[in-house]
């Protein structure tokens, strides 16, 4: 499959910084970061029973992204500890559309912090520590231009590590147009930075199953 499908017209990247919420201010700050492409949607405007086309022509967008989102976030790979992705689907669009950027938006980020395809129990991510386990979390929604979307955030290897239950809020003033699709890579360097409701810490993951 070619890249004929993709036609970006806009990516916008946004970088912050969290010092305190309140509270005592940490050694570090919360770096959160997300990455936007604007596309057009091949299937606006129309029923299109195959649509796997277009989930394999965004393999490398979503690859590039999440390395240009890494790059602006001027950390190394080593240092992100939370992901999360999302789609707002212009209003010629259908939801399932935004289904597509699953599989090329979170492979993108899991192979870049380090998943292997087979990790130590020859399954798929199991046995090895530290590479990307958990399932990156997502959202979608049709929407106007300007629309906002809260792109949740969870741990990299155990998403029930609640301190890195998060979300940040992304949206790309004037798009997506009708006929666009937004696509979207989140990443974040640590926990909330007040986190204290207890649950799993992120020094105590023992399955390395992706969850606990």
């Amino acid at each position: 499959m070619t890249r004929s499908l993709i036609d970006i017209r806009r990516v916008l990247t946004q970088v912050e910084d969290i010092h305190h919420e309140f509270g005592p201010v940490p050694a570090q700050p919360l770096r959160r970061g997300a990455i936007a492409a604007v596309l057009a949607n091949p299937y606006a405007g129309r029923y299109e029973p195959d649509i796997l086309p277009l989930m394999d022509a965004l393999q490398p967008v979503g690859i590039e992204m999440a390395q240009r989102l890494c790059s602006a976030m001027d950390v190394p790979p080593a240092a992100i500890q939370g992901y999360g992705k999302g789609a707002v689907i212009g209003a010629a669009g259908e939801l399932e559309h935004g289904a597509l950027w699953h599989v090329p938006g979170g492979y993108a980020m899991r192979e870049l912090l380090g998943w292997k395809a087979d990790a130590g129990t020859g399954a798929k991510g199991l046995g090895q520590p530290g590479n990307a386990l958990a399932i990156v979390p997502s959202t979608k929604k049709v929407g106007a231009p300007g629309t906002a979307l809260d792109i949740p955030l969870t741990h990299i290897n155990a998403a029930y590590v609640r301190s890195h239950f998060d979300a940040m809020e992304v949206r790309v003033p004037g798009a997506p147009h009708a006929d666009e699709i937004v696509l979207i890579l989140a990443m974040s360097t640590g926990p909330r930075v007040h986190a204290r409701v207890g649950g799993l810490k992120a020094a105590d993951i023992s399955q390395w199953d992706g969850q606990r």
